[in-house]
């Protein structure tokens, strides 16, 4: 049997395992590079700009952009990029809150990306603010620095 064949059932496995929707929901809008690296044989260091769309919070859409090593490691995906980004959020319709938005002090993930092999990623929580009537977002790095990860905050008001 080829081995193909026998890898579909553990490949379906692997793919139901991942978030729902996560390889649609973000999309690559584009890059700059940053430096040529290996006199241009492998992928540069660049920035990379993402688009993700929050799945309770109709009409929201964010912008994250984050620094991407490049070389060989970058190539291999075996990489540590840096733990800096930046963040914006904007309605594009009418901002709707749905039921299932987890609300209270510790929010609700709604975007995750691997910043290195092991253990570094760069997450981003929504938050509701009722008492502004805003919906919040927070990015932040799971690698501590001094104590403290990096992260960045965007804003969109419920209209």
């Amino acid at each position: 049997m080829p081995a193909l064949p026998r890898l579909l059932p553990a490949l379906a496995l692997l793919l139901a395992a991942l978030p729902a929707g996560a390889a649609e929901e973000t999309r690559e809008i584009g890059y700059v590079n940053t430096a040529i690296t290996n006199l241009g044989l492998t992928r540069s260091h660049r920035v990379v700009v993402e688009r993700f769309d929050d799945p309770e919070v109709r009409n929201v859409s964010c912008w994250i952009s984050q620094a991407r090593t490049g070389g060989f490691s970058g190539m291999l995906g075996v990489a540590d990029d840096p733990a800096r980004f930046s963040l914006t959020c904007a309605a594009t319709g009418p901002v709707e809150l749905r039921d299932g938005a987890r609300r209270g002090e510790r929010g609700e993930q709604v975007f995750e990306s691997s910043t290195s092999l092991f253990f570094k990623e760069t997450r981003v929580h929504r938050f509701v603010d009722e008492e502004r009537n805003a919906v919040v977002y927070l990015a932040w790095s799971t690698k501590l620095v001094d104590g403290s990860p990096y992260n960045a905050v965007a804003v969109v008001p419920i209209r």
